[in-house]
């Protein structure tokens, strides 16, 4: 493969710009949703009032937390076990979440998409997915067309796993990669091998799969160039269809298991980015493009079309090519997002369990979106999938246009009179110019929050 390097972000803006900051799956980000105003009754509420008659189509997502043994380098809600029979109790829990949902919709739901995460969905035995994904689907329509995917442990995900899923109506599987490096691997403690890899994906898409994503993250401890190149030449030999290629978050604070490795094993911020600058000239050399923050796809694969159609969209399950306003998150820790409200489940597994056995929707926490939070969110929304925004009225935005006016003068952006464009070297600060664009971190600047670096 010919490599044609890009020139690199300007160090001394990395140096400047890497500070901690949001992801932006949603605004408000969770750390600053107005959790005391919100209530179990008014998020039955708001269930009601957004699946009236003829209400549109909505996605799902479906957390599945368990895995045998742990990714050190992994921020999920997880639970590590060796002991199958947790499968089926859990699973039967979900699908009374599902039946009390569909107790407040006034119609069979219509799916648009449904995507089961984790965890490692593929640590459950196909027999059990199929019970799942029918339970789910026997209670719903799907849409014409309708997006349905799953996560898969290239070590654990069997033939049968595919075959089964896709007689169900999967088409997309997911794959983390992170790094083919055996150093790497040993030290995130997430061992997969070429083989394992190759095998899933042909085994994939003879199944009847369109399309493959891989996840690869650059940051890792012990990392360096060459094992980010080795990696990317595997990966372009493959061939997915889709590629996540993102920053790994180091936060320890949060997930104690990446205490296993210190900074000092990491990348400094100059070097990180380097390794990102890196991968992504290798894939655009091998023909892929890059969608919106940190995502890759051929030219034949929705999420590009998507990008080019303008109809590409963000949510807590990251990019995505189906524009829902109404996301039922299931299982423990999910969220669910109805546009102008916010909710997560509880976050240990006894506790969602005992919860929905008890006849009530398992949600812990939440937010309701106010006039000015759905107007900021619109705005990031737009930076993050079209990299511009526009506005009507350049006053109610003076604020946010004065946080503005530094990654103007460093030739980030483009403000003009009712609009911003992202110019090409803004591109990796989108996460910054959206804190540009969030109220309520600012109006809450004192409040100690830790997120991991946006670079």
């Amino acid at each position: 493969m010919s490599l044609i390097m890009k020139e690199p972000a300007d160090n001394s803006l990395i140096r400047k710009y890497n500070v901690p900051g949001p992801r932006y799956t949603g605004y408000p980000t969770v750390p600053y949703w107005d959790t005391a105003s919100f209530s179990r009754g008014g998020w039955e509420g708001t269930v009601r009032e957004r699946f009236p008659e003829g209400a549109e189509e909505i996605s799902l997502y479906v957390h599945l937390p368990y895995c045998e043994s742990l990714c050190t380098f992994c921020g999920c809600n997880t639970r590590i076990t060796v002991n199958h029979s947790v499968e089926l109790p859990y699973i039967e829990t979900v699908l009374k979440e599902w039946d009390l949902y569909r107790s407040y919709m006034r119609q069979k739901p219509v799916i648009s998409e449904l995507h089961l995460g984790g965890g490692t969905p593929t640590f459950f035995s196909p027999d059990n997915l199929k019970l799942l994904i029918s339970g789910l689907l026997g209670g719903a329509t799907l849409a014409p067309g309708a997006e349905l995917g799953f996560e898969g442990h290239p070590a654990n995900t069997t033939k049968r796993h595919l075959e089964v899923l896709h007689g169900l109506g999967f088409r997309r599987v997911s794959y983390g990669i992170q790094d083919f490096d055996p150093g790497v691997q040993h030290v995130i403690n997430r061992i997969q091998s070429y083989d394992d890899v190759r095998r899933v994906t042909e085994e994939a898409r003879a199944a009847g799969y369109t399309s493959v994503n891989y996840d690869i993250v650059y940051g890792l401890p012990l990392q360096t160039a060459a094992t980010i190149a080795d990696t990317i030449e595997k990966v372009s030999r493959l061939r997915p269809d889709r590629i996540a290629f993102y920053s790994y978050a180091h936060v320890p604070w949060v997930k104690p298991g990446q205490r296993r490795f210190t900074e000092m094993d990491l990348p400094d911020d100059e070097s990180k980015r380097a390794l990102y600058e890196l991968g992504r000239s290798m894939l655009e050399a091998a023909g892929y493009r890059e969608i919106g923050m940190d995502h890759f796809a051929l030219e034949s694969d929705a999420l590009f079309r998507a990008e080019q159609e303008g109809t590409l969209h963000r949510n807590f399950m990251g990019y995505t090519t189906r524009h829902t306003e109404r996301l039922i998150g299931l299982g423990v820790s999910a969220i669910s997002d109805l546009w102008s409200a916010y909710a997560q489940n509880a976050k240990s597994v006894e506790e969602y369990r005992q919860i929905v056995e008890q006849g009530l929707l398992p949600v812990f926490r939440g937010h309701m979106l106010d006039s000015e939070d759905l107007r900021y969110r619109r705005h990031i929304l737009d930076i993050m999938c079209r990299r511009e925004t526009r506005w009507d009225d350049r006053q109610a935005l003076a604020e946010v246009i004065g946080r503005l006016k530094e990654p103007e003068s460093d030739g980030l952006i483009r403000i003009g009179d009712y609009d911003l464009k992202v110019n090409e070297e803004g591109k990796p600060f989108l996460r910054n110019i959206c804190m540009a664009f969030d109220a309520r971190m600012h109006a809450e600047a004192r409040k100690e929050v830790q997120f991991s670096k946006v670079i």
